[in-house]
């Protein structure tokens, strides 16, 4: 799959059901090579990014079970071994998640490789963090042409880490490294997303002993070995609310499955504040647009309990058909509004700036990044020929196409399959015209 012509102007109306979160799973999947015994991962989605740490994890001697229409998922981490770089190198540019293998296989093999890292074009991720983290816990690092080597002659030991930003990668790097090193670790300026937490409470099932302060500081105290877990993950709230935008860009009214929210409570105050209605209920959240005319609104990306920057991007979409202006300040990635020049060609009026339109501090305000938006609507929408950028940004893109008078044709849609699961299948079931055409 890599074009989809879609017919739009017609609102989406139904129902999707969401699996565990991407953001979680995938670093879930890691964790097992932490473990002396099998763990079973329930609610896991047939996406492409858990591919690919499937794959990397077969290369490490794990043998995974996975049946995608449960969801359900064993990994047997008993024969841990070192795989070939050639191998490993072979998923080069496909995924961030290598990264996150380096504390597991560091405590099971004293050793570790990790090649160029992929991901999506929307800021500068640096390793940089991950391989500062790396090194106080006793980790030598050698650069190679093809990557990176890391080795742990004497262990991994405990370390007093403080992050200069609440790195979510970079939290869940010092998790998966800290649970097995020896002594106490304390880790300040942590991440506090809940997927982290979740993270955490596999862990612990597995035998970490783990304390999260309300300052951002997680302490942990290592322990010599860890058994597996069961768990069912937790949902994602991404593409909960990447639908729920969904129904307000096109008018429609759509119930999601698995929402809950305690975790959406962010997202939830400004779907209203712009006038989104949403009934919460125990099986999942409706989300639907009411009929009225949208208000625009000021939106600052943060990190947890901020608003989520994978929420934004499907947002700006139902934001063009708000009555007024809407100020977009991101702060989290510096290049995440290049998505918006296909809104551009599709009928929007939205500037982006340098400038940061916003009070939330930002790490980009002195930097030559264009990271605010201002959108003006509303603006009809028209039919266009749009190449998918990203992730999240694919997903605004369909969505803007299926918002918009005429036809558009989307390409490198299966893009979208690292996130999404069964996503071409939630279109249909939501009544959306289009075809595959390649």
């Amino acid at each position: 799959m890599s074009l989809i012509r879609i017919e739009g102007g017609k609102p989406l109306k139904g129902r999707v059901d969401l699996k565990g979160a991407k953001n979680l799973v995938t670093k879930a999947m890691v964790a097992a090579l932490l473990g002396e015994t099998p763990s079973t991962l329930l609610d896991v989605p047939h996406i492409s990014d858990v591919d690919v740490v499937e794959r990397l994890l077969n290369l490490h001697g794990v043998t995974i079970t996975h049946d995608p229409k449960t969801g359900d998922m064993t990994l047997d981490p008993s024969n841990v071994e070192q795989a070939r770089i050639v191998d490993i190198d072979a998923h080069a540019g496909s995924s961030r998640i290598p990264i996150l293998f380096c504390g597991p296989l560091l405590h099971r093999l004293g050793e570790a490789f990790i090649p160029g890292l992929g991901g999506c074009e929307i800021g500068d991720r640096p390793v940089d963090f991950h391989f500062d983290v790396l090194r106080q816990f006793g980790a030598v690092i050698e650069k190679l042409p093809t990557g990176t080597r890391l080795s742990a002659p004497d262990g991994l030991v405990a370390a007093k880490i403080n992050l200069p930003y609440p790195s979510v990668g970079a939290t869940e790097q010092v998790l998966l490294s800290a649970t097995t090193a020896k002594g106490l670790t304390e880790l300040r300026g942590a991440a506090i997303e809940p997927e982290i937490i979740d993270l955490i409470a596999i862990l612990q099932k597995m035998g970490a002993i783990i304390s999260v302060d309300t300052d951002r500081v997680i302490r942990i105290e290592g322990v010599k070995q860890l058994k597996g877990y069961t768990h069912k993950a937790l949902f994602d709230r991404n593409e909960a609310a990447s639908w729920a935008a969904a129904a307000l860009a096109t008018k429609g009214d759509i119930f999601v499955g698995g929402a809950k929210q305690i975790e959406m409570m962010t997202f939830l105050n400004t779907y209203r504040k712009v006038g989104g209605e949403f009934e919460i209920e125990p099986a999942g959240i409706r989300f639907y647009h009411p009929g009225s005319e949208l208000q625009p609104v000021v939106i600052e990306t943060d990190v947890h309990p901020g608003f989520m920057t994978d929420w934004q991007q499907p947002l700006v979409v139902a934001l063009t058909q708000a009555q007024g202006l809407s100020i977009v300040h991101e702060t989290v990635y510096e290049n995440r509004f290049g998505f918006t020049e296909a809104l551009v060609k599709m009928g929007a009026q939205i500037q982006i700036y340098r400038e940061c339109l916003g009070g939330n501090p930002c790490r980009f305000g002195q930097r030559n990044f264009n990271h605010s938006a201002v959108i003006s609507g509303p603006t009809p929408l028209r039919g266009a020929d749009i190449r998918v950028p990203d992730l999240r940004g694919g997903f605004s893109h369909v969505v803007a196409a299926l918002a918009a008078e005429g036809t558009s044709n989307v390409s490198n849609v299966q893009l979208i399959s690292r996130g999404y699961e069964r996503f071409i299948d939630k279109l249909q079931d939501l009544g959306a015209d289009f075809q595959i055409e390649g």
